[in-house]
């Protein structure tokens, strides 16, 4: 129950991060922002992960590099969507990386997925289309992020391989500092880093990057260990509706009666997905 329990905070906080971390990319630069963010989970995880390191191994560091810039990768579109659409689209579309689960499984491992998951798939995608229809938000942003959360539901597939077999303190240090390397690379090149400026930039980097990234996919990492991948799976359907939650209350999110229904739609989808996406998760593990 604890892994559970850890779990569904960790959505909360990614939930609530969705606010800030739009209010905060509208007055500093995206891949600096994300940079700095990274920086201070790495920096956050440094010193507990020393001592750890040579356990991981050769395998094990290469694994988490390779990780965390897929994390980068997928920060990357998934902010760059925020800019362009509502906080609750964005946290309904990013939630579809249960959805592809199965999907990216079937591609990368030939995994056998259900009817269960062709429905998901169905309806969520239905789903999405109602979303791009309505005003508040773009389709070019809907697409970022739905880029983003394929590139997250690929990290999730192989993050359910390497868990078992590295520590998680260790790995997810190796993750961040992956992360933030890449996109410092991407904001030096783009002339965009600087120094922070405001409450509003600071404290969505405090939190996104101790809270968010540092402890967020520590606990990930730690709970997969620990708890089914049906579990794990089931846990990650609630960060839509936190995005949605916070996103109403907090950014004032009006989606009217088109939009919503596309959320709904796309939450039936992720519901109707999660068996299948645990399932493709349990057959990795075993193999």
């Amino acid at each position: 129950m604890k892994p559970l329990l850890a779990l569904i905070f960790v959505t909360a906080v990614w939930g609530v991060t969705f606010v800030q971390v739009k209010d905060a990319v509208a007055i500093y630069p995206l891949f600096a922002f994300l940079a700095v963010r990274f920086a201070i989970a790495s920096a956050t995880l440094a010193f507990p992960a020393a001592k750890r390191m040579r356990g991981l191994g050769r395998s094990g560091v290469a694994g988490g590099a390779f990780l965390g810039l897929l994390l980068a990768a997928g920060y990357a579109l998934q902010t760059a969507g925020l800019q362009r659409t509502t906080v609750s689209s964005t946290g309904f579309i990013t939630g579809m990386y249960v959805v592809l689960t199965p999907l990216i499984a079937l591609a990368l491992y030939r995994s056998r997925i259900g009817l269960g998951a062709w429905v998901g798939v169905l309806v969520a995608t239905a789903g999405l289309a109602m979303l791009s229809g309505i005003h508040a938000g773009s389709v070019t942003g809907d697409l970022l992020v739905l880029a983003g959360a394929g590139v997250y539901s690929f990290q999730i597939v192989l993050m359910e391989r390497y868990a078992p077999r590295f520590d998680a303190l260790a790995f997810t240090f190796v993750e961040m500092a992956a992360a933030f390397l890449g996109l410092l690379v991407v904001a030096l090149a783009l002339g965009d880093l600087g120094v922070p400026r405001g409450w509003t930039v600071w404290g969505a980097l405090l939190v996104t990057g101790v809270f968010a990234s540092a402890l967020g996919y520590l606990v990930q990492t730690w709970a997969q260990r620990r708890t089914s991948a049906t579990r794990t799976a089931l846990a990650f359907t609630m960060e839509p509706v936190w995005t949605a939650f916070f996103g109403y209350t907090l950014a004032g999110d009006r989606l009217g009666a088109l939009g919503w229904g596309g959320c709904v739609a796309i939450m039936a989808g992720i519901v109707l997905a999660e068996p299948a996406a645990a399932a493709a998760l349990v057959r990795l593990v075993r193999r």
